[in-house]
């Protein structure tokens, strides 16, 4: 179980992330750098308790259009041997310490753990709560068995996302840039053996929603 320490972090994550995010192939915004808000998302927990896990929506408000990026994120307290390429940033945590602050895509904890999110074999949790399941996030999964892996993944940036093979001849697509829906919940594409997708505070009071992420073969 993972446990939520309110207290500062410095520099926050949404400051890293305004640093890293133009870096990104699929990022949508101009030479400016964003000016993000964290606007929702939720975690999954790492059954060893080493690893924070959390997939992170933050929202560019600099244009009237409101980007929303879907940011996969873990938190370690120490370096992932071999993901330098990764590393969105450190920041001092008031309670933890230094801690190091990867693109969750290339973290064989968070993939593994959003594997067993899609097949129903982990959920999903509240992002500022202790021990307190999201009941928003669905997901779902009809193929044959994932695991459990934990494999080191080899995701591919582009305009359109994040992608990396899995194990069984499956692809997995993470949605960076989110693309709200009317659905309630949000439904995968028809191709699609697998989904998890949820939604998020809009401005006015509106619930934006959206797929998270796609599994299909290869």
């Amino acid at each position: 179980m993972a446990v939520i320490h309110h207290t500062t972090v410095k520099p926050s994550k949404t400051e890293l992330l305004a640093d890293w995010l133009p870096s990104r192939p699929w990022y949508r915004g101009g030479p400016a750098a964003p000016v993000l808000e964290k606007s929702g998302g939720f975690r999954l927990d790492d059954p060893e308790g080493e690893v924070g896990i959390e997939f992170m929506v933050a929202t560019d408000t600099s244009s009237p259009g409101r980007t929303a990026y879907l940011a996969p994120l873990t938190y370690r307290g120490a370096p992932l041997e071999g993901a330098e390429h990764a590393l969105v940033g450190t920041m001092e945590h008031g309670v933890l310490g230094t801690r190091w602050v990867y693109d969750g895509c290339h973290d064989p904890v968070l993939v593994a753990e959003l594997l067993a999110l899609i097949e129903g074999r982990a959920r999903a949790m509240a992002q500022s709560i202790t021990d307190t399941p999201d009941h928003e996030v669905t997901r779902s999964y009809g193929g044959a068995a994932l695991g459990p892996h934990r494999f080191t993944p080899e995701p591919a940036d582009d305009e359109d996302g994040t992608h990396f093979p899995v194990p069984g001849g499956l692809s997995l697509h993470v949605h960076r840039v989110l693309t709200p829906v009317a659905e309630n919940p949000p439904l995968p594409p028809r191709d699609a053996l697998g989904h998890v997708a949820t939604g998020w505070p809009g401005p006015d009071g509106t619930r934006l929603r959206a797929v998270f992420m796609t599994l299909r073969t290869l």
